[in-house]
């Protein structure tokens, strides 16, 4: 099997490329396939999805059996102040690999979020719930969702939330870093959600792919929590000597009157997993344990 991995240097790519190295994720094994595949790890220098000719002959070039897309404008409050940009990597981006994967027969992941979602509710949003985004991120990835749905007849639009990994930029370092420099820090705890480990993540992506099931998936950690519960327990996990005060979202508006509006209520329920390849999701507080182990041994 030959997988074509498109921002690849990112936290979610990089988990995908050492789980089909080693032959496992922190919650499995993956199949003999999956492990022997023929990975093309690339990143914008090598593969810019937002140009179609490029994606053309790429794509083309290598044949791939999937695509699994993890490039994306994933800066919210980047995504307001540059709307032309954010449509081009998330929606233009997701469509013109979609469009070309159709033709050589290839299937294709398209890695999505909760921003799709209203942000309004108190119970846990099943793969059957009505979208409605409101931020210009949550708006180019929903359009990216239906460029792929449109285009391509053997897709996974996969759903995650609160997503941390061993590089790149994260919640779970950004808490770190503070936790080491102040003594004290404001996080909300009015917006509820499902912080999802990468490995975690990655782990069910190689498994939908070995499938014909495809469709519309959600895949976050177990569980869920505000900001400041995750921040907390990181400090606690990180041996941090910082106080985390609860805040509330207006309270952090106005301390950044820049920043985008964050979902209230974000939860997912990972419902299509559970009803077809199984759902073995760690909750997050231990996917957030196994995760602060790993890095010291790092």
């Amino acid at each position: 099997m030959k997988i074509l991995i498109t921002g690849s240097k990112g936290q979610l790519g990089n988990e995908l490329q050492r789980i089909i190295k080693t032959g496992e994720a922190e919650i499995g094994k993956v199949s003999k396939s999956i492990k022997n595949s023929e990975v093309f790890a690339l990143d914008v220098e090598e593969l810019d999805i937002t140009k179609l000719e490029e994606v053309k002959r790429v794509l083309n070039e290598i044949k791939p059996d999937v695509v699994i897309n993890c490039a994306a404008a994933t800066n919210v409050d980047g995504c307001e102040s540059n709307k032309d940009l954010a449509f081009k990597i998330n929606a233009i981006g997701a469509r013109n690999l979609a469009i070309v994967s159709e033709r050589i027969g290839a299937k294709i992941v398209q890695v999505s979020t909760d921003y799709v979602f209203s942000g309004v509710g108190e119970t846990p949003l099943t793969e059957y719930d009505l979208t409605a985004p409101y931020s210009v991120y949550g708006k180019t990835k929903l359009k990216g969702e239906e460029y792929v749905r449109e285009f391509s007849s053997k897709y996974y639009i996969v759903r995650t939330a609160w997503l941390y990994g061993y590089v790149g930029k994260n919640f779970v370092y950004t808490m770190m870093n503070l936790g080491e420099q102040k003594d004290s820090i404001s996080v909300v705890n009015d917006q509820l959600g499902n912080p999802t480990n990468a490995n975690d993540l990655a782990y069910h992506i190689l498994n939908l792919i070995e499938t014909e099931e495809y469709g519309i998936y959600h895949c976050t950690g177990k569980g869920e929590c505000s900001w400041y519960d995750f921040a907390k327990e990181i400090m606690t996990l990180s041996g941090r000597d910082c106080k985390v005060n609860p805040c509330t979202s207006e309270e952090y508006k106005n301390m950044y009157p820049n920043s985008a509006k964050r979902p209230e209520y974000s939860s997912l329920d990972n419902m299509a997993l559970r009803c077809t390849v199984g759902d073995e999701m760690r909750h997050w507080k231990e996917s957030l344990t196994s995760f602060m182990q790993n890095l010291s041994n790092l």
